[in-house]
């Protein structure tokens, strides 16, 4: 297990998610979205060396979900899901959790990396942007309330580099 523990302002790290805090993940997840993951979704990705959470103590306030995939020889990674607590937002947690999410997998072998996003949220575009990522295609009714999603890709050699 890969530990990053980058200690942020106010006493915030940056550590791998462990089992312990699959439970303040959920919770952050059913008030951050409409279409909530299941508690099991999370249990499948808890060993994943770009599953991070932001934690003050054991008090979480934020995570990223992310994977490599192997795809011959170019693998890429998914960012398959990212939330900061409402009250923890603003602090640049969500920047710090994909940036480290992104050293991870780069770590792990990914020369691109992949994300959805709805099409109406502004804030993640903004971040995701910010960092580097590129939409690629919009795929009409992709979320179950039939909104549409930006594909946004990074290429993580040129992330790097710069």
């Amino acid at each position: 297990m890969r530990e990053f523990d980058d200690v942020l302002a106010d006493g915030v790290v940056v550590r791998q998610a462990q089992r312990a805090d699959l439970l303040d993940v959920l919770r952050i997840e059913r008030t951050c979205f409409s279409e909530p993951w299941p508690y099991s979704a999370f249990e499948l990705f808890v060993d994943e060396p770009a599953f991070l959470v932001a934690a003050r103590g054991n008090d979480v306030l934020g995570y990223v979900v992310a994977d490599v995939m192997p795809n011959h020889g170019n693998d890429i990674g998914h960012v398959k899901d990212l939330a900061v607590r409402d009250d923890a937002r603003g602090e640049g947690l969500g920047r710090q959790l994909l940036v480290q999410s992104l050293a991870a997998m780069a770590i792990d072998g990914a020369a691109v990396v992949k994300l959805e996003v709805r099409v109406s949220n502004d804030p993640a575009l903004q971040l995701y942007r910010s960092v580097g990522f590129e939409p690629a295609r919009r795929i009409p009714g992709y979320y179950g309330d039939d909104e549409d999603a930006y594909i946004m890709v990074l290429d993580l050699g040129e992330w790097q580099s710069n």
